[in-house]
Parts: C-alpha cells; sequence; structure tokens
C-alpha cells in the first residue's frame, strides 16, 4: 500500500503553493532557518485560506497538471495525493512546478492542509487505512512544534483580520488607485522642446452589492497634457499630431475631477450589462484582443495610446453616458453591442444635446477564442455621428490632424468604420496581436467624403527577466486621411516591477511623418515611467 508519508515527501515541493493556489518563491536558504515574523505572516496569511481552494484550481485527476507527465519520478505519489485525498490544487495555468524547493515551515503548513482533508474523510466516514492513520501520527509528532507554530500565527492573523473587519473603509466598497509620473521629451527636436515631467492620479471607489455587479466611481487629477512640437519642411514649428501616452489623457491643473462614473451587472447567465454615465471607453467592456498591452488608458501596458488598441475603439468616446451588452452564447463566442450619447446630460443643446440626437456612436462586435483561447479573432463595425461642436472622430490622441477630423471644424460628420482583431498566446512567455481598420467618412450636410486607414502588430514578451516585468514591441501606422503620408508608428519597452505596486517603464516611441506628409521631421519620444498601483 501507497504511504501517505512517501506520497508527501515526493509531491512536497509544490504541496503548499499548490493546495494554497499561490506561489512561493524559490529559496535556497537551510530548511531549518526560521523565517522572520513579517515573512511568516506573509506566508500564513496564505496559507489561513487552506480548504478554500478555488475550485477552478482544484486538481481533480493528475493529467489535469500540464507539466506532470507518467514519466515523472513523482507521478505515482501526486496521482495516488489526489485520487484518494483530494488535497492537490494547480495553478490558474494548470501548472504544478513541483521542482521549486521549500522550507519546514512550508511543509508543515502542506501536511496540515492534507490532515484537515483526512479529518473530513473520518468525520464523513471515509476510508483511511489504519497504516495511513499510524504515519499521520508520527509526522504530526514529527512537525509538532512547526505545526504549533503554524495555529499560533493563524489565530494571531485572524484577530488581526477581525480587527480590519471591524474598522474598514466600507463592506460594499474597495478603494484602487494609480499614480503616474513620467519624464518625456522629443529627443529630435529639443531646440522647440523642454523635458517635461508630468503626473496623473486616479482614485477608483469600486462598489458591489450583491456580490456579481461593480459599480465604477473614478476621481481623476493631472497635469498630463500633449503638447511636444517638431518642423516643418520650411524648418517652422508645427504641433506634433501623434504619439500621444495613455497617461496623457487632459491636463485639469492637478484639479479632481470625474474620470469615469459605470456600473457593470449581469442579467442571467448569459449576459453582463455594461452601464456608462461619464466618460466610457469600448474597451471598458468590448474584448479589445491587446493582450499585455493594453490596460485601458492606464500606466501599466503600452507608453503610447496608438499601441494600445485598435484606433477604431477609440472612435467616439464621449463625456456623456450610454449602454454596452456582452452575450456569450456559448463559451467561446461573444457578441458586444453598445451605444454612446455624445452630449447625453445636455438637454437643450440644438444639435449635440441629448442622449439620441446628432452626435453619437454605436458599436457591434463578435469574437472567438479559439483553442483553448489561445487564439482569439474579432470582427468590429462602429457607426459614428459627429456633431459640429465637436467633430472628432478619434479620441486619446490617435491619428493626424485630418484623420481626427477630415473636414475641418464647424462641420457634422458621419463615419462607418470597420475592423478585424486577433490575438495568439504562445505559451506564458509570448503573445502576438495585430488590427487592421478602415473608416469611410462623409460630411453629413455635403458632398465631402474621406477615407482613413490604420493598422499594427505588437510582440509581448511577460514576465522578462522576472515576474511582472514586460518586454514589447509595437509598429503599425497611425490613422492617416486620403493621399497623406503614412504616419509609422514604431514603440519599445521594458517593464521593470519593482514590487507588486511599483513599476518603471523605460521606452521609446519613433513616428516617421508624424503629421501625415514626409517633410516634418520625425518624432523620437523618449520616455521614463513610474507606475504606483494599489
Amino acid at each position: 500500500m501507497l504511504k501517505i508519508l512517501r506520497n508527501l515527501l515526493l509531491a512536497s515541493p509544490a504541496i503548499v503553493a499548490l493546495v494554497l493556489g499561490c506561489e512561493l518563491s524559490a529559496s535556497a536558504e537551510s530548511a531549518s532557518e526560521v523565517k522572520d515574523n513579517t515573512q511568516l505572516l506573509d506566508q500564513i496569511n496564505n496559507y489561513s485560506q487552506e480548504g478554500k481552494t478555488n475550485p477552478r484550481n482544484q486538481v481533480t485527476n493528475v493529467n489535469q497538471l500540464r507539466d506532470v507527465s507518467p514519466t515523472d519520478w513523482a507521478y505515482e505519489a501526486l496521482r495516488s495525493l489526489v485520487d484518494r485525498y483530494g488535497c492537490i490544487a494547480g495553478y490558474p495555468n494548470q501548472t504544478y512546478r513541483g521542482d521549486q524547493p521549500l522550507t519546514r515551515y512550508e511543509f508543515a503548513a502542506g501536511l496540515n492542509s492534507c490532515l484537515n482533508q483526512i479529518e473530513r474523510l473520518i468525520a464523513s466516514q471515509g476510508s483511511v487505512s489504519q497504516e495511513d492513520l499510524d504515519t499521520i501520527n508520527r509526522l504530526q509528532q514529527e512537525f509538532e512544534a512547526e505545526l504549533a507554530t503554524l495555529g499560533g500565527r493563524v489565530d494571531e492573523l485572524e484577530t488581526r483580520t477581525a480587527t480590519l473587519e471591524d474598522n474598514q473603509f466600507s463592506t460594499t466598497t474597495k478603494l484602487e488607485g494609480e499614480a503616474v509620473f513620467g519624464i518625456t521629451n522629443d529627443f529630435n527636436n529639443t531646440d522647440l522642446n523642454k523635458t517635461v515631467f508630468q503626473d496623473r492620479i486616479r482614485l477608483a471607489f469600486v462598489s458591489s452589492f450583491f456580490g456579481k455587479d461593480a459599480l465604477y466611481t473614478r476621481l481623476d487629477a493631472a497635469n498630463a497634457g500633449f503638447g511636444f512640437q517638431t518642423k516643418d519642411g520650411n524648418g517652422d514649428p508645427v504641433d506634433l499630431q501623434t504619439g500621444a501616452l495613455t497617461y496623457q489623457t487632459g491636463d485639469t491643473g492637478n484639479d479632481i475631477v470625474i474620470g469615469w462614473l459605470a456600473y457593470y451587472f449581469p442579467l442571467g447567465e448569459k449576459i453582463d450589462v455594461y452601464l456608462p454615465a461619464a466618460f466610457p471607453l469600448w474597451v471598458d467592456f468590448v474584448p479589445s484582443l491587446s493582450p499585455y498591452l493594453d490596460s485601458f488608458t492606464g500606466a501599466t501596458g503600452s507608453l503610447s495610446s496608438f499601441a494600445e488598441s485598435s484606433p477604431i475603439y477609440k472612435i467616439g468616446l464621449p463625456s456623456g453616458g450610454g449602454i454596452g451588452f456582452n452575450f456569450k452564447p456559448v463559451d467561446f463566442v461573444t457578441v458586444s453591442a453598445g451605444y454612446f450619447g455624445g452630449d447625453s446630460a445636455n438637454p437643450i443643446g440644438a444639435e449635440d444635446g441629448g442622449l439620441f440626437n446628432e452626435e453619437y456612436s454605436a458599436l457591434g462586435q463578435v469574437t472567438l477564442s479559439l483553442l483553448d483561447e489561445k487564439l482569439q479573432i474579432a470582427g468590429t463595425y462602429v457607426l459614428g455621428q459627429f456633431g459640429a461642436t465637436d467633430n472628432t472622430i478619434y479620441d486619446l490622441g490617435v491619428g493626424t490632424a485630418l484623420a481626427r477630423q477630415p473636414f475641418g471644424e464647424g462641420v457634422r460628420v458621419a463615419a462607418n468604420s470597420y475592423g478585424v482583431e486577433a490575438a495568439y498566446q504562445l505559451g506564458d512567455k509570448l503573445a502576438l496581436n495585430a488590427f487592421g481598420m478602415y473608416s469611410n467618412t462623409k460630411e453629413a450636410a455635403g458632398n465631402g467624403n474621406a477615407d482613413i486607414w490604420s493598422y499594427g502588430a505588437g510582440l509581448s514578451f511577460p514576465d522578462f527577466g522576472k515576474e511582472g516585468n514586460l518586454a514589447a514591441l509595437f509598429a503599425g501606422v497611425e490613422p492617416y486621411a486620403g493621399d497623406e503620408s503614412n504616419p509609422i508608428h514604431l514603440e519599445g519597452l521594458y517593464k521593470y516591477q519593482f514590487s507588486d505596486n511599483i513599476s518603471v517603464t523605460p521606452g521609446v516611441v519613433y513616428i516617421i511623418n508624424p503629421n501625415g506628409n514626409d517633410t516634418d521631421d520625425d518624432g523620437i519620444i523618449g520616455v521614463l515611467r513610474t507606475t504606483f498601483t494599489f
């Protein structure tokens, strides 16, 4: 009969991490060395989740673990632990990671989890052999000191947790935040531009009223605007039209303003509803198929707004509200649809006011997830009507000036836009994404029309050099109209994750023909971005 002691010893390198659903850092320390109280409390915080493993990670068959094969020396031991006692769990990506060392305290925590499972089996009159019970008694005696230490620490942690819960900010609301500081310049025109140090702060209150819903109320403060210059063919300064960064979403003078207000809730089992009231984005609910680069105008993915996701998702972003839906008729198909009113809060605007007047945008998209969700493909359509007061087609600083306003200011515009997006995940360390889009624009009350094109592709290397890091390369053409020269956008970045809450990202955005002609100087935007999240 296979003894539980042999099972535990064979499987010990990952029992703790997999039972608890958390990742333990590899340690080369002596197994008898006791960690300091802070580290131990952090571990026990994770250990206190014993018996509460997320059902998605629970292993019911050892073959569910992608990095465990029948030829592995510990295969039979793992299989027995799974089949007989059910005290093994996998990581979310279905790996086991059984080759990392652990201390006696970590082993004791894993042992404690299996002991708890055996106690449940005994209580339910499950089958546990006398030989295994004798082995359990010997293990309990061998690890008596460690188990006692863990028990005391868990009791202390539970007491502290109860105190925090009694004095927490809110029983229904969490506070999330992001602060970004960026040093930036266009180094191809240093005689025109000065190096700037900019900031943007976001605080979001996330409330849930019945567990599956979420109300987001976000406050923003920033001094980050995009305003570099380049030279035209005569050497005169002109505005640099392309290359805006994700955090350069507007200069409020660091005054606090409402940045986003929206509510998510499910409608049955297959429909999720998005109900925004202020400053929504299409990517708030529509899959953008841009893994690692898209941080939803945040400062943890791409450097530039253009590399973040397809420009089709930046058409018709209003200050007002609207509604959106995601419908999953089957697991691998997502149908998205939404409507945004341009100036929905204004009841008396002759042309642009109201939810259903002259200015609005509507989107539809079908997304397919194939090959165990490693491959995703989407087709997108956006209808936009833009009033004379603000007829900018593309928001968030993407595209040339002519692409954003092909007929100048004060002209109502209609735009039909079509896009294709794709993403492919090549293992855990490499991801590809690509997009292409076309907009046909017309004057609402005239004969003018313009065709606008854009396309791009990205290559992302997550966890490059360290968990949480990101290296990425991107190349594409920002939206341009008619006979304009292609504004070619090249971008490279490396995000270094100092801790769970701090990252530093140096990078370069290089734009050829930045204003849609071949006479203006290229833009070379150097960036050093530091992001704090909590």
